[in-house]
């Protein structure tokens, strides 16, 4: 009896704190209801605030404004420090990962904003 209760006592916690909410997704198209509404808000959000960015923003406020990129690159041409952020803005694959082609790039030279778009459109040109 108390090897029963006692076994009850610390398991019955433990049961209970593995409960969680399960998504059941489902329709009757090709799995087109993918668990993307993560993706989504975060495609809208970041398309509303790009939109909003004028050019020759400063690095460092565009970098606090949007956040964490979902690539960068960085190099010099020139002589001029050239940094390239990529934040994803739009679904092309229905896998669940980010490509550049799902981004927009911000293109900067010397810190401050020069240019954006298509992040499937950048090509990283060094030298003249």
């Amino acid at each position: 009896m108390k090897k029963s209760l006692l076994t009850f006592l610390v398991g019955a916690p433990l049961v209970l704190s593995l409960t969680g909410c399960v998504v059941a997704v489902g329709g009757d198209d090709d799995g087109a209801h993918f668990i993307s509404g993560d993706f989504d808000d975060r495609e809208y959000s970041n398309r509303q605030k790009i939109a909003r960015i004028p050019l020759n923003s400063s690095f460092v406020d565009v970098n606090s404004q949007l956040g964490v990129s979902d690539f960068n690159e960085s190099y010099q041409k020139d002589g001029k420090q050239i940094q390239v952020l990529f934040y994803r803005t739009n679904r092309v694959h229905k896998d669940g990962l980010t490509t550049r082609d799902e981004c927009t790039y911000l293109y900067f030279v010397d810190g401050l904003l020069q240019e954006t778009g298509r992040g499937g459109d950048f090509h990283r040109n060094i030298g003249s």
